[in-house]
């Protein structure tokens, strides 16, 4: 009950985005009545999606008929942002993908895109230098919430491979990688002799 009401939600949200960017509904009419599923693997949840009418159709289900299947945990599929990151993530085991690879690049490629005039929108209600205003605070607000995810990330990492030893160092890791291809190298090397030296008996 939880999960449909959630669904209701995002499906009304993401109609609301249509109607702020004019633009998305045609970039969205190329995959018009297609049905894309995904598959939400950390969430277990199945999602149908469909573009109909002019507006953006979310159904939860358990039955396998789709145009295309997306199928990845929750983190992989809001990488999907990026377009360009659906056939690296394919290639790294992270998505797997049935169907029309053009359907999930079309919904992708659109999202991607979305351009709202946010001010814009904001001066209806308060006023255009209001509005502007309103919308400068919230860029600057974004960035130093960057910057600040940023700092966090670096003094975890220097954290736990310098003061804690919990994790390997980058380097550490490459001269690992380059020590072990070494050995195999001589390994290999060895057991050529070996085999050389067992024949000309």
């Amino acid at each position: 009950m939880l999960a449909n009401a959630l669904l209701s939600l995002v499906e009304r949200i993401i109609n609301q985005l249509l109607q702020l960017d004019p633009q998305l509904q045609g970039k969205l009419a190329a995959i018009a009545d297609k049905q894309l599923l995904i598959e939400i693997r950390d969430w277990q949840q199945s999602i149908l999606c469909v573009y109909s009418d002019e507006q953006i159709h979310l159904y939860s289900t358990q039955e396998r008929c789709f145009d295309c299947m997306i199928s990845a945990d929750i983190d992989t599929l809001l990488a999907l942002k990026d377009p360009s990151m659906l056939t690296q993530l394919i290639r790294q085991d992270k998505l797997d993908l049935q169907g029309d690879l053009n359907l999930a690049q079309g919904f992708s490629n659109a999202f991607a895109e979305l351009d709202i005039d946010w001010p814009e929108h904001f001066s209806r209600y308060i006023g255009d230098a209001p509005a502007q205003q309103l919308w400068l605070s919230i860029q600057a607000l974004k960035r130093r919430g960057s910057q600040t995810k940023s700092k966090l990330e670096n003094t975890l990492t220097t954290l736990c491979q310098d003061e804690l030893a919990v994790t390997i160092h980058p380097l550490e890791l490459a001269e690992f990688k380059q020590q072990n291809r070494q050995l195999k190298s001589q390994v290999s090397q060895l057991e050529m002799r070996i085999n050389a030296l067992l024949q000309s008996r």
